[in-house]
C-alpha cells in the first residue's frame, strides 16, 4: 500500500467545485445591513472586483480556474495525499486514515488556494491596494505572499492577541511587502470605538474585519479581500477535496468520513464540498462529514442559526450562519485561526440540514493529538489543524472498538513551525482548558439583529 499518493502537474483541477448548485433548495441570501433587503451585485461593487461577486453568486456547478491563476497553483499543487500508516499502527486501528497535506504551500497553509485567485481578480480589475483581517496570521502571509505576486499593496489587521502570540507570521507579512497593524487599532472609526469601549481588549476577527472593511470602504484605490467565510473562498478552495478524491481514485480508495478544522469554514468546505455534493448527490449516501471546532469558540455546536453581521461594527451584510453574536469576544486560546464568532453560510447549511455534522473539543486535547501526530508522522501541525488530528484519532479508536475498517480523511491544513511557543505551553501544562459560559453566549445571541 502506498504511503504518498502524488498526482502529476496537469492534473491540477482545471475548474472550482461550486455546491450551491447541488443544495436540494436555494441559500438565504445575503441582507444589506441597513435595507435588510437581499444584497445585489452593486451592494458588493465597493468591496470586491466584479468577478468575485459573480463567483460569490453563480449557480454553476463548475466554474473555471484561470490559466494564469493555475500556473501559480504548480508552485505548490497538486499536494501530496499520504496514508498514515504509522499512526494507524500505534492506535491499533483497522481504519485507514489519510491526511492531505496542504502546509507544503510557500504561506505554509491551504489558505493560498484563495489568496492567489483573488489577488488576481483584484489586479485584473485595477485595484492598486487591498486590506483584510488575519487572526492567527495564515490568512494574513497567503494574501501578503499573493499581493506581491501580483505588485498589490496590503494592509493586514491582524487580532491583537495573536499578534502578540505569533510574531513570525507578522515577519513572513513584512517579508513580503505587507503592513501588518494589530486589532484594534486607532487607524479607524471602528477600531478607535472598540479601544474605547475596552482598552485591553484581546481583539477578534469580527473586530479586525469592521476595521479592513472600514479601511478598503473609504479608500477609492483599495478592496476587501476576505480567507474564509464567504462562497467565493469556500468554492477555491475545492481544489483540495477534488485532489483527494482522484488520489483516492488511484488507490481505489473512497472516504467514510471526511474531516477538518473550522473556524470562518474555508478549510473544512475545501476537502468537504467534493464529498458533500457527493453525498447529496445519491452517489455516497453514508458518508460522516465533520467539522471540528474549539470548545471556547462554540459556534457550530451552541451557536444560533440566524442571520448576523459578519463583523463586530454591523458594516458587512447579514449572513444566515451559525453564530454566537457579532460582539462576542473569544478568549486568546492558540488556535487563533479558529476564532471568528460565525461560520461559512454554505457550511452552516449544510450542518443544519443533517449533510454534516461538527464536534468541540478543548485546546489541551487536541495539542496531546497533535503531539502523537508528530511522533509518528513526523509533521508538527497549526494548532487549528490539531482540531482535525483529534477527530481523525477519535474515529480511529472507535473502529478499533467496533472493528470498522472505515477509510478516514482528513485535512491537514498547515504546518506549525511559527506556532512553537504554543507547543512550549503545552508542555509546561499552561494551557487553559476554556469553555464558553452558556450565560454569556446567551448574551451575545440576545444582542442579534432583528429581522423584518
Amino acid at each position: 500500500m502506498q504511503t504518498k499518493i502524488l498526482l502529476d502537474e496537469e492534473e491540477i483541477p482545471r475548474r472550482w467545485y461550486n455546491v450551491l448548485a447541488d443544495l436540494p433548495s436555494p441559500m438565504d441570501p445575503p441582507l444589506h445591513p441597513q435595507t435588510q433587503k437581499p444584497v445585489g451585485p452593486g451592494d458588493l461593487s465597493a468591496l470586491f472586483p466584479m468577478e468575485l461577486i459573480r463567483q460569490e453568486m453563480s449557480p454553476d456547478r463548475f466554474i473555471d480556474i484561470p490559466a494564469e491563476v493555475r500556473d501559480v497553483l504548480t508552485l505548490w499543487r497538486p499536494s501530496p495525499l499520504y496514508r498514515a500508516k504509522r499512526l494507524e499502527q500505534f492506535l491499533k486501528t483497522p481504519a485507514k486514515i489519510y491526511y492531505k497535506w496542504e502546509g507544503v504551500s510557500p504561506a505554509g497553509s491551504h489558505k493560498t488556494n484563495t489568496s492567489v485567485p483573488q489577488a488576481y481578480y483584484n489586479m485584473k480589475a485595477g485595484i492598486e491596494r487591498i486590506a483584510t483581517e488575519t487572526g492567527a496570521g495564515q490568512w494574513g502571509s497567503a494574501l501578503a505572499f499573493a499581493t506581491m505576486l501580483y505588485d498589490l499593496q496590503c494592509t493586514i489587521y491582524m487580532v491583537r492577541s495573536s499578534y502578540t502570540q505569533k510574531p513570525y507570521r507578522k515577519s513572513m507579512m513584512h517579508v513580503w511587502g505587507a503592513e501588518c497593524i494589530p486589532s484594534p487599532s486607532t487607524k479607524t472609526k471602528s477600531g478607535q470605538a472598540m479601544l474605547a469601549k475596552d482598552p485591553d481588549t484581546p481583539g477578534s476577527l469580527g473586530g479586525a474585519i469592521s476595521e479592513a472593511v472600514e479601511d478598503a470602504a473609504t479608500h477609492s484605490n483599495t478592496n476587501y479581500s476576505l480567507g474564509s467565510v464567504l462562497n467565493h473562498v469556500c468554492l477555491h478552495q475545492t481544489v483540495i477535496g477534488l485532489e483527494c478524491r482522484e488520489q483516492l481514485q488511484k488507490v481505489d480508495d473512497y472516504p467514510d468520513v471526511v474531516i477538518g478544522c473550522v473556524g470562518g469554514g474555508s478549510n473544512f468546505a475545501g476537502i468537504s464540498f467534493p464529498f458533500a455534493g457527493d453525498k447529496m448527490t445519491g452517489k455516497h449516501k453514508e458518508i460522516d462529514i465533520i467539522g471540528v471546532e474549539p470548545a471556547s469558540c462554540p459556534s457550530l455546536t451552541k451557536g444560533m442559526y440566524a442571520y448576523d453581521f459578519g463583523d463586530v461594527a454591523g458594516l458587512t451584510p447579514l449572513l444566515k450562519m451559525f453564530t454566537l453574536g457579532h460582539d462576542f469576544i473569544p478568549p486568546s486560546i492558540h488556535a487563533g485561526g479558529l476564532r471568528y464568532h460565525g461560520d461559512s453560510p454554505i457550511v452552516s447549511r449544510l450542518v443544519h440540514d443533517g449533510v454534516m455534522r461538527a464536534v468541540a473539543y478543548h485546546q489541551s486535547e487536541v495539542f496531546d493529538a497533535a503531539l502523537t501526530f508528530a511522533r509518528t508522522e513526523g509533521i508538527i501541525v497549526a494548532p487549528e489543524t490539531s482540531h482535525a488530528v483529534k477527530a481523525a484519532i477519535d474515529q480511529a479508536l472507535e473502529c478499533r472498538k467496533t472493528g470498522e475498517a472505515k477509510t478516514i480523511l482528513f485535512n491537514c491544513s498547515g504546518h506549525g513551525n511559527f506556532d512553537m511557543s504554543a507547543y512550549d505551553a503545552f508542555h509546561a501544562k499552561q494551557l487553559v482548558d476554556y469553555e464558553y459560559p452558556d450565560e454569556l453566549i446567551k448574551q451575545s445571541l440576545a444582542r442579534l439583529p432583528k429581522i423584518s
